[in-house]
């Protein structure tokens, strides 16, 4: 649709930012933290850039009263941000950890005090460490039960101070390269193995989302996916098709079931032809359709551009992780499609699609679909930024790519789409994955990278032209 005039932001949009906890915080041994898979994972050589690690990270661990400060001189009208499960049951189950319990709870009320509202995140792939030795973690049902006593510990002591929960991040991102691509913790390779462990955390998911509403404590909850529009290289049908079924793999499979509690048929019947079907036990699709979350949450980066694979086509290919530009390889399903280089859209130096306009396709396909409040729960670029010798971030090319997605946001809001907020990815500069510390992402600079630094923040030129968006309510954005 193109309009006359586009409708405002809402008076009480969430202007945000966001974080992980084990990208950020550091401190991975402090005050009776235990250890999660991740930092586990990260001592093996060679599984991240140059060996990087989060035991320092940027260090908010103890300096989160410094970035709050510069969220609250930003204007920012919430900030999420995501417990590590081990700083409150080190053990992933047994003792709390009070300290632990202490330091979110210092971290709430200074974000309070500042009239930023908190966005709890209570799993952001950190799981701990025990679990994973005790039963093979998300493998077993038994992490639910310990899943959902985890939250509820969080549930009860910050209940009445958060109203906005994000109950797993990302699912379809940590299983796929926990379980098939084999480049995050528990590092495996088993496609059956990624299906029975995606639908144990679904079950998880649901537990808690139904756990938390229980407590009547006024809030709302809701999981966060990474979605990605997939588009048809042509009109050909049988690329159609691919888009189809690229659609059906990639995102409604978790959707679906997050938000009707129902697998897609086709998805299934595909899975039981590679006998890599979930283990569907008595009850599992009650408690599914009993789940009914209070918003969904959308990270948003880029688009997919499909054609069709043939059964001796092309299959799991090389991530870019070092950011040299062009080095992703073509991937794809056997027997369904293939990614292809999309000729309408630019690049990211790490080869993501950078799609503006799939944003608010995005956004009109899921009101449209699943008829809910959306959250975007992050949406950013991660870049090179050089820092001056005057101590300044000129990254103009952040403010274009920030200020372009917001234009979608605002078009998806004129069209009907109830979008209740939109998270920046990140506030301060942090520790990628997979990338170490030179894909920055931040309003924030962190003078660090791999081998140390002094960890002061430096204030780049998109943090101004946030501050003022926010102070405008994004009457810029046209």
């Amino acid at each position: 649709m193109e309009h006359i005039q586009l409708k405002p932001f809402p008076n009480d949009f969430l202007w945000g930012s966001a974080s992980a906890a084990y990208q950020i915080e550091g401190a991975i041994a402090a005050d009776g933290k235990g250890p999660s898979i991740w930092d586990t994972y990260v001592q093996q050589p060679g599984t991240t850039y140059k060996n990087s690690t989060g035991e320092v990270a940027v260090n908010h661990y103890h300096r989160f009263k410094e970035d709050v400060a510069l969220m609250a001189q930003m204007g920012l009208k919430t900030y999420r941000f995501s417990i590590a499960w081990t700083r409150i049951y080190p053990q992933g189950s047994g003792q709390v950890n009070q300290a632990g319990l202490q330091f979110y709870s210092d971290l709430i009320d200074e974000l309070i005090a500042a009239n930023i509202e908190p966005i709890v995140t209570l799993y952001h792939w950190d799981l701990p460490q025990a679990l994973q030795d005790k039963y093979g973690g998300w493998a077993s049902r038994e992490i639910i039960a310990d899943f959902v006593n985890y939250a509820t510990t969080l549930f009860k002591t910050f209940g009445h101070r958060v109203k906005y929960w994000v109950s797993i991040n990302e699912q379809n991102i940590f299983t796929t390269f926990g379980y098939l691509r084999a480049q995050h913790p528990p590092k495996l390779s088993d496609e059956k193995l990624l299906y029975q462990v995606n639908h144990i955390i679904n079950l998880a998911n649901a537990s808690v989302i139904n756990a938390y509403h229980q407590l009547n404590l006024g809030g709302k909850i809701g999981p966060s996916f990474a979605y990605s529009p997939q588009y048809a290289y042509d009109s050909q049908p049988q690329n159609a098709l691919a888009r189809l079924d690229a659609q059906l793999m990639q995102n409604d499979y978790w959707l679906d079931v997050y938000m009707t509690g129902q697998y897609p048929i086709c998805a299934l019947e595909y899975l039981r032809t590679k006998q890599c079907a979930p283990d569907i036990q008595a009850g599992d699709m009650a408690l599914l359709q009993s789940a009914k979350p209070d918003f969904l949450g959308i990270n948003y980066y880029q688009s997919n551009t499909v054609a069709f694979n043939s059964l001796q086509g092309v299959g799991l290919g090389k991530l870019n992780t070092t950011g040299q530009k062009g080095t992703t390889s073509q991937e794809g399903v056997p027997g369904m499609y293939k990614r292809v280089k999309n000729p309408f859209v630019d690049r990211t130096n790490w080869d993501w699609e950078i799609d503006s306009q799939g944003l608010h396709i995005s956004l009109r396909e899921l009101t449209n679909k699943y008829r809910c409040p959306l959250l975007i729960t992050e949406n950013g670029l991660g870049a090179f930024d050089k820092l001056t010798s005057d101590k300044k971030v000129h990254d103009d090319y952040r403010i274009a790519y920030l200020a372009n997605h917001l234009l979608a946001v605002r078009q998806a809001i004129t069209d009907g789409c109830q979008v209740i907020g939109y998270c920046t990815w990140s506030f301060t500069d942090l520790l990628s994955w997979l990338n170490g510390y030179q894909k920055r992402y931040g309003f924030v600079y962190v003078d660090r990278d791999e081998q140390g630094g002094t960890l002061e923040r430096i204030k780049k030129d998109s943090f101004a032209w946030y501050q003022h968006t926010i102070a405008n309510n994004g009457s810029n954005i046209i």
